[in-house]
């Protein structure tokens, strides 16, 4: 008898000490109910609106039979819907599974498979994606985001349900389901540029300890008005910025095409005085023309992460964008995905450093046996946080690899300085062995573009016979400019050492990207090959 009223008190002391992702909401609209939350093409939201929209979801998603553990999959673009999906699963306990939309059908089906998915949830132009991908008999739940009451379905949807059909009229009531802090939350797949996606496992305590990094290390504040410009089924806009944002009960302004232009406008429309961009982004928008034309002036904190920002962007950045202080945040999905951060007054004075550790991690540089390498020196970057990921979805052994000796091991390499800042020299897989010398390809990158007339460059390694790997530069001019091959390289020359000058250069017009603006490197190689071949 005193066993099981221990049990039951145990159960009662884990509800009053519970922090999930259901929880921050609530807790933020008990405190600013009337604070506009978000607005979605024009449809603007309180926090008060928006928890009774998550609640009527958790409700009617019960109420259809959905329940703790169960593995829904979510493919749209940007949406209200989507941070209602995002707050309405977690408060079941269902794991919310994002699928970029720019996958291949082979690897959403992938995705659909190892993850043993039971349910799609899709905007109207991506369900028929997943519905082709998906396997019948496992799925048992079929949802259409994004639309309005009564709006019509496309005929081969037809076994979909309307979202907005099944909430209409369902309770704003609390879905107060039995969870705790460390349940799984999210499962986020890699983008798979060395193999398979693997699907990174974070749990409810990894994400709430990463806003708690963000939200201190990036000085945010409930003051901010955001744009959530970059794809939400990336980690970066999702886990640094949207969770933060909500957290502390500021608002934000929801893209879902997001262009330079209609980023540029919506800056200036609504004053918004926070932006997270990758480098490529942020080229992008120098580039436009309505960089000038547009009042940029409110804009107060600029974050750039996802790729190295090179040094001639970031000055040019901070002259035009008085106003603005910038943070360089760095890491990766397993970490949920923040790990370091560049703080503004350290950005000329380290310019091209990751910066420290946030304040909930800890980390070192290790040489091949784990062991810590001497300040100054290269080695692989590994971390200890609970930002960390439980693991990789049904991947023992890979999870294994990557938390040996009891640190979760990033696969880039980094140097840290006797301050304490991490500067990244690259990935792993990015290293070009020339002649059996190691050169990093960022290093060429930088030197680059200083090079007047470059907008963007990608650095690779192609096989050689000769040179086991020539490195090879991917250049694409600015607007107005002409650059050749023997520009690229005479730069290079008066720039580099000898054995780093790039052994082929090759000029073009855009750099194959993802959605979250990252270079694709391995689509560059594959488009490449040749080249050093038939030179």
């Amino acid at each position: 008898m005193e066993t099981n009223v221990s049990n039951d008190f145990e159960k009662v002391l884990e509800r009053a000490r519970r922090n999930t992702l259901g929880d921050l909401l609530l807790r933020t609209r008990e405190r600013m109910p009337d604070k506009f939350a978000l607005d979605y093409e024009g449809k603007r939201v309180t926090y008060a609106e928006l928890d009774e929209l998550v609640n009527q979801t958790a409700n009617a998603f019960r109420k259809q039979g959905m329940a703790k553990g169960d593995m829904i999959t979510v493919m749209s673009k940007n949406s209200l819907d989507f941070v209602v999906l995002k707050f309405a699963l977690a408060r079941l306990g269902a794991v919310m599974i994002p699928i970029n939309y720019m996958l291949s059908h082979e690897d959403v089906a992938y995705i659909l498979e190892h993850s043993q998915a039971n349910g799609i949830i899709a905007s109207q132009d991506f369900a028929p994606v997943l519905e082709e991908a998906a396997n019948p008999e496992m799925i048992r739940f079929k949802f259409l985001m994004d639309l309005e009451t009564g709006e019509s379905v496309a005929e081969e949807l037809i076994e979909w349900q309307s979202l907005e059909d099944i909430r209409s009229n369902e309770s704003n009531e609390f879905v107060d389901e039995d969870l705790s802090d460390d349940d799984l939350a999210h499962v986020l797949y890699t983008s798979g540029t060395e193999s398979r996606p693997k699907g990174v496992m974070l749990s409810h305590k990894s994400l709430v300890s990463e806003y708690v990094s963000c939200v201190v290390d990036g000085k945010m504040e409930s003051r901010d008005v955001l744009v959530h410009a970059l794809p939400m089924y990336h980690s970066a806009q999702l886990h640094v910025f949207l969770g933060p944002s909500i957290y502390l009960g500021a608002s934000g302004i929801i893209l879902s095409n997001a262009t330079p232009e209609g980023i540029l406008e919506t800056i200036e429309t609504y004053g918004a005085t926070q932006l997270f961009a990758p480098p490529t982004v942020w080229i992008a928008l120098l580039r436009h023309p309505d960089f000038e034309k547009r009042d940029l002036s409110t804009l107060e904190k600029c974050y750039y992460g996802a790729a190295i920002m090179p040094r001639e962007i970031l000055k040019e950045l901070s002259e035009r964008l008085p106003n603005a202080e910038f943070w360089n945040f760095y890491g990766q999905t397993e970490v949920a995905p923040l790990a370091t951060a560049l703080q503004p007054e350290d950005q000329l004075r380290k310019l091209g450093s990751a910066g420290k550790p946030t304040l909930n991690v800890q980390t070192k540089l290790v040489d091949d046996q784990g062991e810590e390498v001497l300040r100054g020196e290269v080695g692989e970057i590994v971390h200890r946080t609970p930002h960390a990921m439980k693991g990789y979805l049904n991947d023992p052994e890979k999870t294994a690899e990557v938390f040996q000796n009891g640190w979760f091991h990033s696969g880039d390499l980094g140097v840290m300085d006797e301050e304490g800042y991490v500067t990244i020299v690259d990935r792993k897989k990015d290293m070009i062995n020339t002649g059996g010398v190691n050169v990093s390809s960022r290093e060429v990158e930088e030197a680059i573009y200083e090079l007047d007339g470059v907008s963007e460059v990608a650095v690779i390694g192609l096989p050689d016979a000769y040179w086991i790997e020539a490195v090879t530069a991917i250049v694409v001019p600015k607007e107005g400019y002409e650059l050749t091959n023997e520009d690229v390289v005479q730069f290079c020359s008066s720039k580099l050492t000898k054995f780093k000058v790039p052994k082929y250069v090759q000029i073009t017009d855009q750099l194959p990207k993802n959605p979250s603006g990252k270079v694709l490197k391995r689509s560059l190689r594959d488009q490449y090959e040749s080249v050093a071949n038939e030179s």
